[in-house]
């Protein structure tokens, strides 16, 4: 044996690295000068002993006698890699005998025996990635105007192409159209920084700047050159401007609230030209005591500008407002609703009967919301009670005078119900003296911003917050269909002021890319149950049926359930 540890030590003798010989039993036969350099173990201390003894590190041994593995273990102050393989020789017998063989080296020593072209490399990749997220255009230079490296910016902004660049001098690229000089070439004669106002070969205006490098003996090494598309600065300008005209429209309008306007009128934001023209109507109207019919989407605020001519009315405004919404409730209850009873009307009345809401809103206005959906039965009571400015209670037969204005609204083509007979012509056109029709939020663009700004504000107060729009929201924002117009944009600003933890609220707080992304996950983790399931084909159903019929009678009429159910279920999912 003691030869072949010989032959072995001629061999390696000169290796840097540390080599253990065992026996199959794992006994150290074998242990070179460099083994007990880099572990600081004597070799007399190991021969004999088990390799594991001498080398507790490395258990446990099944993870050791990995071969494709590299145990990294630290001894004695030092880390040390170690690599295990077996070595199958024939004995004097002719028998395979097995040896076991780790080769030890030091970790920051092999780091250091690195080559000088594997470290640049590491180096230029590593600041490639960097250079690569900046959003100006980058492009350095050696201390000749060699090309080193660009980022993608760099190419977007000169129109040059990476493989034009990387590996070129600069000089190449001068020609007398396009580009008659070179920021590097110039930043290198005059020994400092240079920018110059450059147009593309496309006809893109940029700005670029080449700050020289120098090193400790004042030479230059490096040219760092930055580009900037002008024309973007000058878009990013307009925004900003856009948004500090939203932020001024908003403060305006938060100092300008008066006291004596309802919750409501916080929702009022007048910058679309179309809207603008409709208020204008609503101001002239507000101090006639005419009739006004108001159209439009569900969710439009045709409430908001009702309240707007009721507080624009000087004799009206500090009298009661009063708003019913006809198709929310059960036909049954409306006209008591409505006019009030007496006393023993009907079975379950109140002792000493009730005022109606006409009665309430006396002096006032009376906002009938959904009156599409009014009875014609209801509808002649009505219009006898606009007629004759009186109202008689259920079980009486007594006049009672009311001096109220009416203001309806519908989200329906009344004209249509007036052809098809679920609504009297008579009626109609005794509440249309004066139509307004809202335009929905998707088609007034121009309001949505302003509205998102009034409705953060109001909600980082009420609950609050301080959470601020980023522009890719604002920008989705302005973008999206709103089907549920303003009362959808009020609800989404809400839902993200009180679920997000994000200060500057972005893309993934907006509800319907959330929930996406959410529904998208749990449909790869797990199967639905089946009452989740039964859940969203119904809130699919409702949500269709509500935007096509918008009132609760109608589609309980469709939908064939009672209107109770219809109300409790749009309760359940917020629609």
């Amino acid at each position: 044996m003691a030869s072949k540890h010989v032959d072995y030590e001629k061999i390696i003798k000169q290796s840097p690295n540390g080599i253990v010989f065992t026996d199959p039993n794992f006994v150290v036969k074998y242990f070179n000068a460099a083994a007990e350099r880099l572990t600081g173990i004597k070799k007399v201390n190991a021969m004999e002993k088990c390799f594991f003894e001498v080398f507790p590190q490395m258990k446990p041994y099944r993870d050791a006698l990995d071969e494709d593995k590299l145990n990294r273990i630290e001894i004695n102050e030092k880390n040390l890699c170690v690599r295990y393989f077996e070595n199958h020789e024939k004995d004097e017998n002719f028998e395979t005998r097995k040896n076991r063989v780790f080769i030890m080296h030091d970790y920051y020593e092999a780091l250091a025996l690195a080559t000088e072209l594997e470290r640049t490399e590491q180096i230029m990749a590593e600041l490639q990635e960097i250079i690569e997220g900046s959003f100006d255009g980058i492009l350095v230079t050696d201390g000749e105007a060699n090309v080193l490296l660009v980022n993608q910016s760099y190419v977007r902004n000169t129109a040059i192409k990476k493989e034009e660049l990387i590996g070129h001098n600069m000089k190449e690229l001068i020609n007398p159209i396009w580009m008659k000089n070179s920021v590097a070439l110039l930043a290198i004669e005059q020994r400092q920084p240079v920018s110059l106002h450059h147009t593309t070969q496309h006809g893109k205006n940029i700005m670029v700047t080449g700050t020289p490098i120098f090193d400790g003996e004042g030479n230059i090494k490096k040219v760092v050159i930055n580009s900037r598309d002008i024309s973007e600065i000058y878009e990013l300008r307009a925004e900003l401007s856009k948004a500090k005209e939203m932020e001024k429209i908003y403060f305006q309008q938060s100092t300008e609230e008066d006291d004596s306007f309802s919750d409501k009128n916080s929702d009022l934001v007048v910058v679309d030209e179309k809207m603008k023209e409709i208020y204008s109507l609503a101001k002239k109207i507000s101090n006639f005591n005419t009739t006004v019919l108001i159209s439009g989407e569900s969710g439009v605020g045709k409430e908001v500008v009702a309240n707007y001519i009721h507080n624009e009315n000087t004799l009206k405004k500090d009298r009661p407002f009063v708003a019913v919404n006809c198709g929310a409730i059960p036909e049954q209850l409306l006209e008591s609703e409505l006019f009030g009873y007496v006393d023993g009307a009907f079975t379950g009345a109140a002792k000493g009967g009730k005022a109606g809401l006409f009665e309430a809103a006396d002096g006032g206005t009376l906002f009938l919301d959904e009156i599409g959906e009014m009875s014609l039965n209801l509808q002649v009571k009505l219009l006898r009670a606009l007629e004759t400015r009186t109202i008689t209670r259920l079980g009486s037969s007594a006049a009672i005078p009311v001096n109220i204005r009416v203001i309806a609204a519908t989200n329906k083509k009344l004209t249509e119900k007036v052809e098809e007979g679920t609504f009297r012509d008579d009626l109609f056109y005794r509440l249309n003296v004066v139509s307004l029709e809202i335009p929905p939020l998707r088609e007034r663009t121009a309001d949505i911003a302003p509205l998102a700004l009034k409705f953060i504000h109001k909600f980082n107060r009420l609950y609050g917050q301080n959470k601020k729009f980023t522009y890719e929201v604002m920008k989705e924002l302005e973008s999206y269909s709103w089907p549920g117009s303003i009362r959808q944009l009020k609800n989404v600003i809400e839902n993200m002021v009180v679920v997000s933890n994000n200060e500057y609220l972005q893309l993934n707080d907006l509800p319907w890319l959330s929930t996406a992304s959410s529904a998208a996950d749990a449909k790869k983790d797990e199967m639905l149950s089946l009452q989740e399931a039964l859940d969203q084909v119904e809130l699919r159903i409702l949500t269709d049926a509500k935007k096509k019929y918008g009132s609760s009678r109608k589609m309980a009429e469709i939908l064939k359930v009672d209107q109770s159910t219809i109300i409790r279920k749009l309760k359940k999912y917020n629609l």
